[in-house]
């Protein structure tokens, strides 16, 4: 079924989550439940809520890293068409990654002895783009995102909070998606690099990039956010 909205490119229905506590006996620890948004090119949406609410798990159950419910609903306009995620397939979802989905976690999370350099330029290579042009792409972005160019080779397990966040960001960026997950993308940056941030996520939305995003950062979120989402949660077991 086709949205009315031709500039939604997500929807989000009933969308509900559950953890068991295995160690508690099986309990149902319910996270998330009855979340529905839309999302529409060139918008940034903030993900707004208490600690704990569950705005990183609808993010991670949007990106597919958490099953979801039966009965939930994500659907994203990829390619020609549209793409129900809440039960796609395993190879749909990493089509939708490679094409349609980026996602920018909290942390780097990344095999170990791959230079930084490489870490950025890989999504481009997937994407079918030439090795030197992808690398000559990913240095433009690090150096841009000051992180030194003697860093460049070296692999980021052992690089400074910060440093590590920058890699995150430009692997994230390096290449245009037409929707972007960011869970808290300047938590852990000076105002300097904060604000080089929040500029490449402008120029990402002004170029019509549909975001989703958790900002604690209030000039970040006001920078960027035109509306929020409030996430809702309950801790009761079932």
């Amino acid at each position: 079924m086709e949205l009315h909205d031709p500039q939604t490119v997500l929807e989000v229905r009933r969308l509900a989550k559950s953890f068991i506590a295995h160690l508690q006996g099986g309990v149902r620890l319910p996270v998330l439940a009855d979340q529905s948004l839309d999302l529409r090119r060139g918008e940034c949406l903030a993900l707004a809520g208490a600690s704990g609410s569950g705005k990183s798990t609808l993010l991670r159950c949007i990106y597919r890293n958490y099953l979801p419910e039966p009965g939930s609903s994500i659907r994203i306009r990829h390619g020609d068409g549209w793409c129900e995620l809440a039960d796609a397939e395993p190879r749909q979802v990493l089509d939708v990654r490679a094409r349609t989905l980026g996602y920018v976690s909290q942390f780097l999370r990344v095999i170990p002895r791959v230079a930084s350099v490489d870490l950025v330029a890989e999504p481009l290579e997937a994407a079918g783009m030439a090795a030197d042009e992808a690398r000559e792409r990913a240095e433009a972005l690090l150096a841009r995102l000051q992180i030194p160019q003697r860093l460049w080779p070296l692999p980021p397990a052992t690089f400074s909070g910060g440093e590590q966040q920058r890699v995150n960001i430009a692997r994230g960026l390096v290449l245009p998606r037409p929707v972007l997950l960011l869970d808290e993308p300047t938590a852990s940056l000076d105002a300097d690099n904060r604000r080089i941030v929040i500029e490449l996520i402008e120029e990402a939305r002004d170029r019509g990039c549909a975001i989703i995003g958790i900002f604690h950062d209030a000039e970040a979120r006001n920078a960027l956010c035109a509306r929020e989402h409030t996430v809702g949660t309950t801790r009761e077991a079932a």
